[in-house]
C-alpha cells in the first residue's frame, strides 16, 4: 500500500475544490482533491499519483474527493493477461481499414473541427460544446507530461482523435473524441484496443482508463476490458461489476 507522504512530492500541496455539479450522476454534486503547483508534476511523478488514482486534465491533476459519494472507481486494464472478447474482436476486424498516426501536442484544425463536432453532437448543452480554439488548445494541447495524439484516419480522413500519457508503467487514456457519424464502428472501443497494441509493443503493463462508475451508461464499456483492476483503500484490486 502506498501512501502519499511516501512519494517524492513533498513540494506539492493537495486542495479541495468547492463543490460543483457533478458530469456523470444527475443532481450530485462533486468535488475533487487537486494537486499544485502542476508545473513540478513531471512524468515519474505523474506515474506515481496516477498509481493512486489521479487524472490529468489539461494542467490540472486531481482525483475525485465527493462529500458524501464514492461512485467513482479508478480502474486500469493489466494488457499483459488481456485477452479480447467476441466483440471486440468484430470491432477490430470492422475497422481494419482504419489508420493511426502518433502525433505530438500540435494545433490541427481538422483535429479542432472534428472535436466540436464531437460535442455538439454527444455532449451538446455541456458548455464543451462551445470551446473555441484557445479552450480546445489549454484542455488538450497543454501538458507537462509525456503525452501524444493518436490521430486515426480512414480513406484519408481524420475519424478520431486521443490524447494519451506515456507514464513509467503503460498509457493514460486521457480523452478521445471522435466523428458521431461512424457510432457502427464502435471506434471508442476500437481506440482502447489500439491504445492496449501500443501498450504491449512498449513493454508496459498498464492502460489507465480514468473513473468507471457503476451509476453512469457513459462508463458501462470500461468494464468489458479485462481483467480490470479497480483502485480501493490505498491499493489495485482485481474488478468485479459490484466494486
Amino acid at each position: 500500500m502506498t501512501f502519499l507522504h511516501e512519494l517524492p512530492i513533498h513540494r506539492l500541496q493537495f486542495y479541495l475544490t468547492a463543490p460543483y455539479a457533478c458530469s456523470y450522476l444527475e443532481g450530485r454534486l462533486a468535488r475533487s482533491q487537486v494537486a499544485t503547483p502542476g508545473n513540478l508534476i513531471d512524468t515519474p511523478l505523474f506515474s506515481e499519483l496516477a498509481r493512486l488514482g489521479f487524472r490529468r486534465s489539461g494542467v490540472h491533476v486531481y482525483r475525485p474527493r465527493c462529500d458524501r459519494c464514492q461512485a467513482c472507481t479508478p480502474v486500469r486494464l493489466a494488457v499483459d493477461r488481456y485477452q479480447p472478447n467476441r466483440t471486440q474482436r468484430r470491432c477490430a476486424n470492422r475497422n481494419r481499414d482504419v489508420e493511426m498516426v502518433m502525433k505530438p501536442l500540435v494545433f490541427d484544425e481538422a483535429h479542432y473541427l472534428l472535436y466540436r463536432r464531437y460535442q455538439t453532437t454527444r455532449h451538446a448543452g455541456g458548455g464543451m460544446d462551445s470551446d473555441d480554439r484557445e479552450q480546445y488548445r489549454a484542455f488538450l494541447l497543454t501538458s507537462r507530461v509525456d503525452s501524444v495524439l493518436l490521430e486515426f484516419r480512414l480513406d484519408g480522413r481524420v475519424i478520431m482523435v486521443s490524447l494519451v500519457d506515456r507514464l513509467l508503467d503503460g498509457l493514460s487514456a486521457v480523452y478521445t473524441f471522435f466523428d458521431p457519424d461512424l457510432e457502427k464502428r464502435s471506434l471508442g472501443v476500437f481506440n482502447i484496443l489500439t491504445q492496449i497494441e501500443q501498450t504491449q509493443r512498449m513493454g508496459l503493463d498498464y492502460i489507465y482508463l480514468g473513473y468507471w462508475i457503476k451509476d453512469s451508461p457513459k462508463m458501462a464499456y470500461k468494464s468489458a476490458f479485462r481483467p480490470l483492476e479497480h483502485f480501493s483503500q490505498g491499493q489495485w484490486k482485481p474488478f468485479e461489476e459490484e466494486a
